[in-house]
């Protein structure tokens, strides 16, 4: 197949590095920085870069963008798509993207589904693009339409290049649960790091220091975009933890250790219950 991805950054280079190396696919990638195509053709991540010349002779085209700059790429480009070609963003909100594209992309004649693929790193770009980002990793699919042989095809793509696990979901689930499973952990690592504390935490931390702030090096102007696109699912979720924290706040201030010593084993018993490990 001929397959054109748009945006090399982590995601994007990511994905064409790992289905160039990990696959007989022919992959054209597209960066608004030249010098990342540049460099992209020159470690082998891709064969040339996309141009519009390229786009209609591609079997699926990949749109690793910020959400609105995928909506805006696709509709700047619908006419140019091969009719029965696969279009997939990896954006972290599938909502406002699928609602837009969905409709088009049958007036047009190919397909359109949203994709997120669950890995990533706190930092971003290129050159930190890795052909391993998605060993073992969770890839989400939100179809409407098409021929079930489309997904196949996806299906046999992803786990190619190291994917485990695929999920198929609906667009209003995925941004429900990712607000909890993705978007949550960011904001609060974001504002756990701004204790005064944290710049005398210097040989007192450990692992759960670590697995705690390494998100709060985020990307802020791709996650303020996630988060107010997804805003009554995300607020929803940290609504919630702020009236957990104040349980907390208030059995400790007021000394009560029975209330605490609850607190406590409720939360150990509600992950021992998601990791399987009470039945």
């Amino acid at each position: 197949m001929e397959i054109g991805i748009v945006g090399l950054g982590l995601i994007g280079g990511s994905l064409a590095k790992a289905i160039s190396q990990n696959t007989d696919h022919t992959v054209y990638g597209f960066d608004i920085a030249e010098s990342v195509v540049k460099k992209a053709v020159l470690v082998d991540a891709i064969e040339q870069p996309l141009t519009d010349d390229l786009l209609p002779h591609c079997d699926i085209v990949i749109v690793a963008l910020y959400p609105q700059a995928t909506i805006d790429y696709v509709k700047a480009h619908a006419d140019l798509f091969k009719k029965d070609a696969i279009v997939l963003d990896c954006g972290g909100v599938k909502g406002i993207v699928c609602d837009a594209l969905e409709p088009l992309a049958e007036e047009k004649g190919f397909l359109f589904v949203g994709g997120h693929p669950m890995a990533g790193l706190e930092h971003s770009g290129f050159n930190y693009a890795k052909k391993s980002l998605f060993n073992n990793a969770s890839m989400i699919f939100t179809p409407t339409k098409g021929p079930i042989e489309s997904m196949e095809v996806l299906k046999e793509l992803f786990t190619s290049i190291g994917f485990t696990n695929i999920e198929i979901s609906k667009a209003a689930d995925h941004d429900r649960k990712i607000a909890f499973t993705s978007q949550l952990a960011h904001v609060v690592s974001n504002a756990y790091i701004k204790s005064p504390t944290a710049m005398e935490h210097a040989g007192f931390s450990a692992g759960s220091y670590k697995d705690l702030t390494r998100v709060a090096k985020l990307n802020e102007h791709m996650w303020t975009e996630l988060f107010l696109e997804n805003g009554e699912n995300l607020v929803n979720e940290i609504d919630g933890l702020v009236e957990q924290l104040l349980k907390y706040s208030k059995a400790i201030k007021e000394n009560d250790a029975d209330t605490l010593r609850r607190l406590l084993k409720d939360g150990r018993e509600k992950k021992a219950i998601i990791d399987g490990e009470i039945f």
